[in-house]
């Protein structure tokens, strides 16, 4: 069961995150281009910087399940 300082931010994402969605939505429909040299440079930062998962998460996500509704 959520406390309800959880509850509370639980329930703004659920209203702030279609806002988002639709906001992120619109300003990608209003990109006109993208400068292949940036999107270039962000493959390259990702390539440099990334670490691979060796993971999904899922088991993660499994155990703080378990430590919540314990």
């Amino acid at each position: 069961m959520l406390d309800p300082t959880n509850r509370d931010f639980v329930e703004h994402w659920k209203k702030a995150g279609p806002l988002l969605a639709r906001q992120r939505e619109k300003e990608l429909a209003e990109t006109q281009s993208y400068d292949p040299a940036h999107l270039e440079a962000l493959f390259d930062l990702a390539i440099q910087h990334g670490t691979p998962r060796t993971t999904s998460g899922l088991v993660e996500l499994q155990k703080f399940f378990m430590r919540v509704y314990q």
